[in-house]
């Protein structure tokens, strides 16, 4: 066994990993105890890795040579490199021949390594002279990007993870990390045990697992971000808690922004954000953090992702909270200072390299000429062009318009993810040329590309990314590529080398790298004298001294763990900027057309499009099924039950879902997994979620709102049903999904997703108008393994009716389970049966009972219940059980319940869930009456 130090492939928190392969395969992982980012933690998703490069996983969902689609509309055949490079470049320098060079898009990813973004950047600027490339980064982190350079002049997060520690108020807002950074919330707690006395407070329109932590949770209405800040800036001026000295030595334009807050009195901003005044004085007392007794101000440290971000005044919102910063001084000390959390892997990487269509490489702004002048010195260019690029929203309007005539992207699925997606499919469709680059073959994005070349991925990869706290971590790869897979970088060489010889002839090439470690130094040449210095830094001395925060100039021994601790910040007067905004509406508000503000957010065990958690069972434990959650009181408005069928009304489009009660929501308001595309859904849902999003973003950072969105609800009219399931072997679950994608587009609803902890299933779910023919559920009984010559199946029938029901056993001796069912029409014995098989229950005492369409089971059966502890497949009915029997306080309640279960000792991710349930979970009474 051979054992290699790299990076986890998902979020911004940037863990380092242990990977374990044997010979060609990747056989295990475990947190790496030296990186500093997670110190041998991972979660749910990280800990899985090895599970998703499994020999199965990699046959059936990767991209593992060229291939070619000869004719839209038919699907891809096998092609070579050979023939592939060559095609690809004539058409690209036909394209930018007859239209220009602005006729070419490129669309890449925070999944990227800063090295392959540093070759991409340059290929488009410096050799088709396009600006036309961007990332979806825009999706996530313009925002954050706009709203730090808008007032600390620089893209550049200032604080660090340690300050965790140093805080005695941790303030996040627009984000729910006990989810979606599930090893930052580890460290929280850590600090929060250390440091009893720290005030947790969680700004969120949702009742998430993170509000659930908090001393103070303020759920405001969606969209009241910036009114909340203003508030909060005035009760800080009328109470004086204000730091004046800070403001005067290191700050402009604060009279301005006084004036703007003093109509946002604690009435109005209750009024405007619908929070008690009470809370909001709250607030603000434990933000500015003035002790009271000494008049020492305590550090307050704040954290916040898409909440903020994704929004038409996603920079304003992010400003305003930084302007609470300014305001009380708190930035640039230990435990203060406003961190954005990064989505991605490699958001910040990117950026550093000038991936977006309006920055060049080191931070530096296109619009800025002497910018342009740099770069293009850099390089050997005598210009770089100043034409504006297209981001990623414009991008893909433009090719639905015909100004953009192909289309490059890369390791991102822009039919899964971005908003309004009708125009998207537009775009993809009438696009001369659509190349996607990619690891996995499976993507919604895949099916549009006239040419998908195959990349490698993590484990393969080879390079280095950059976190949410400035620090630069090597990949590095573990096994050889997969199949004909080559690196992102090397296939963007490829192809700007045939490129130069059309478009640059004789002229010196602007590739000359041979790799990964030449382009990185050539990146980190561009950063000289920049906010992002990394001169000092090396290849070796990543790898001999670990990963390293930036700025890192040459002659540092490490890098600058805090930024702006002498109170200069990177503007041209060395002062920070307080931002003016007025409090900006929704883009799309509720009203009387559409009456429920819709938001979006992530799940626990799944990440961004699911093509690589998508592929696991254990993964789906937390959350089943796609669903959208409501308020128990609009459930009982509309006439719903959980699992009943909504239609889902945007200005854009519709959806149909399955609706959930949940204790998440408030009233008017809806929320769905940002997660469900087309991978998962089909029919009435093939778009998936962004089927429905507003392609209406901020005018400064370009970010879409994909938070939020007004829509109308009602039930949907689909009263026949359909509910199949198989255990199958792991070689054959993913193609059978892949096989049920063309059945699924005749149902009004659709969805097929994986299940199993050890084993592997497949649940495929349909909803329609008028019963299915009699052959289309015969198609479907042999995909699960029930075709008519099987024998050891129970079957009926009834054609008049509509219903029909095949049971599948497995049968060892005495021992009969059930490893396979269909039932058509009358659904209800869902209930049971559905239980029955993914428990893995003896069913010899049921006999042909199992035909029964009785929504109760003949005999006495324990629910599965909700799964809770993803490592060792817990589920909340268990945890209740042995909780009602424990005693003490709730710290030695869970300690009682770890002790018995294993639940949270692992990757931890439930733990939030579980000390949720130690609260709710009443004591043994005769502990009660102690």
């Amino acid at each position: 066994m051979a054992e290699t130090k790299s990076t986890c492939p998902y979020c911004g928190v940037g863990c380092g990993v242990v990977i374990e392969s044997e010979g060609a395969q990747i056989t295990g992982v475990r947190g790496d105890p030296d990186h500093p980012a997670n110190f041998g933690r991972l979660c749910s998703k990280g800990s899985t890795l090895h599970l998703t490069a499994s020999a199965a996983i990699t046959r059936q969902a990767r991209l593992l040579q060229p291939m070619q689609r000869l004719q839209r509309g038919q699907g891809p055949q096998a092609s070579s490199w050979d023939a592939a490079l060559p095609a690809i470049t004539n058409q690209l320098a036909d394209i930018i021949e007859h239209h220009g060079p602005d006729a070419v898009g490129l669309y890449v990813s925070g999944q990227l390594l800063t090295e392959d973004y540093y070759v991409f950047n340059k290929l488009a600027k410096g050799l088709i002279g396009t600006n036309n490339i961007d990332t979806n980064s825009r999706l996530c982190m313009s925002s954050a990007v706009a709203g730090y350079k808008a007032t600390l002049g620089a893209d550049a997060p200032p604080a660090c993870y340690d300050d965790f520690n140093d805080a005695a108020t941790v303030w996040v807002t627009g984000a729910n990390p006990a989810w979606a950074h599930p090893v930052l919330v580890r460290r929280l707690e850590d600090a929060r045990r250390a440091n009893p006395q720290q005030k947790l407070v969680v700004v969120d329109p949702r009742r998430t697992e993170t509000a659930a932590m908090a001393d103070l949770h303020l759920q405001i209405l969606p969209g009241t971000d910036i009114a909340l800040c203003h508030g909060l800036l005035h009760l800080m001026l009328w109470e004086g808690w204000t730091d004046n000295a800070y403001i005067a030595a290191h700050t402009s334009g604060f009279e301005a922004l006084k004036a703007r807050v003093r109509e946002y009195t604690p009435k109005e901003t209750a009024r405007m954000t619908g929070l008690q005044e009470a809370d909001i004085l709250q607030a603000a007392r434990w933000f500015a953090n003035v002790d009271a007794a000494t008049g020492q101000r305590l550090p307050t440290l704040s954290l916040y992702c898409q909440g903020l971000n994704q929004s038409r005044s996603g920079t304003a919102r992010n400003a305003a909270l930084i302007n609470l910063h300014l305001a009380c001084g708190q930035i640039g000390q230990p435990g203060a200072g406003p961190l954005s959390l990064t989505g991605q892997p490699n958001a910040m990487g990117g950026r550093e390299a000038g991936g977006l269509a309006n920055l060049l490489s080191a931070h530096r702004d296109l619009a800025n000429p002497a910018h342009r002048a740099e770069v293009a010195a850099l390089w050997g260019l005598p210009s770089v062009p100043d034409k504006p690029g297209k981001t990623a929203v414009e991008m893909f309007q433009a090719a639905a318009d015909g100004e953009i005539k192909a289309l490059w992207i890369t390791c991102t699925n822009p039919a899964q993810s971005l908003p309004d997606q009708a125009m998207v499919q537009r775009a993809l469709q009438r696009a001369e040329l659509v190349v996607v680059q990619e690891a996995f073959a499976t993507t919604a994005t895949a099916k549009y590309a006239d040419w998908l070349l195959p990349a490698t991925t993590w484990g393969e990869k080879d390079g280095t990314v950059t976190n949410s706290e400035r620090r630069i971590s090597r990949v590095r790869p573990a096994i050889p590529p997969a199949g004909a897979a080559r690196h992102d970088w090397a296939i963007a060489l490829d192809i700007a080398r045939r490129l130069e010889a059309r478009l640059r002839p004789g002229a010196p090439t602007l590739f000359g790298f041979d790799s990964p470690e030449a382009i990185w130094n050539e990146h980190r040449a561009t950063t000289r004298g920049r906010d992002l210095d990394i001169t000092g830094l090396s290849y070796p001395i990543l790898d001999s001294q670990g990963p390293q925060q930036w700025p890192m100039p040459a002659g540092a021994a490490s890098g600058r763990a805090r930024l702006y601790e002498d109170g200069r910040f990177e503007t041209p007067d060395g002062r920070a900027r307080f931002f003016d905004t007025a409090a900006l509406p929704l883009a799309e508000p509720r009203d009387a057309r559409f009456p429920f503000s819709l938001t979006t957010g992530r799940l626990r065990d799944q990440w961004h499009g699911g093509s690589r958690t998508g592929t696991l069972g254990r993964l789906f434990g937390h959350q089943a099924e796609p669903s959208i959650d409501l308020h128990v009181q609009d459930m009982a408005r509309l006439r719903l039950q959980d699992g009943d069928l909504v239609q889902v009304h945007s200005r854009r489009g519709d959806l149909v879902l399955p609706a959930v009660t949940s204790d998440s929501v408030a009233p008017t308001q809806a929320h769905v997994a940002m997660h469900w595309g087309g991978e998962v859904l089909g029919a009435g849902g093939a778009g998936g979620i962004n089927t429905l999003t507003n392609p209406a973003f901020c005018p400064l950072s370009k970010q879409p709102e994909l938070k939020h969105t007004a829509v109308r609800l009602q039930k949907a009219m689909l009263p026949w049903r359909l509910l199949a399931a198989a255990w199958l072997p792991e070689d054959d679950a993913l193609d059978l999904r892949q096989n049920l994608q063309p059945l699924m587009a005749g149902f009004g609803y659709a969805s097929a997703v994986p299940f199993g902890h050890t084993r592997h299933g497949v649940l495929l779910r349909l909803a329609a108008a008028e019963p299915a023919s009699a052959e289309t559920i015969a198609t479907i009984e042999n995909l699960f393994g029930l075709g008519p010559t099987r024998r050891d199946a129970l079957r009926y029938a009834d054609a008049r009716r509509g219903q029909r029901r095949a049971i599948g056993l497995e049968i060892a001796g005495s021992d009969t389970r059930l490893q396979s069912f269909v039932l058509a029409g009358d659904i209800r014995a869902e209930a049971w049966i559905k239980d029955l098989l993914q428990q893995q229950l003896p069913a010899q005492a049921f006999g042909r009972q199992l035909l029964r369409p009785d929504a109760t089971a003949p005999v006495a059966l324990q629910p599965a219940g909700r799964q809770v502890c993803t490592c060792l497949n817990v589920a909340e009915p268990a945890i209740v059980g042995v909780l009602a029997g424990c005693s003490g306080s709730d710290g030695q309640r869970l300690q009682q319940l770890q002790q018995r279960l294993g639940c949270g000792t692992q990757c931890g991710s439930c733990l939030p869930t579980l000390q949720r349930l130690v609260a709710a979970t009443p004591q043994p009474l005769a502990s009660q009456a102690a």
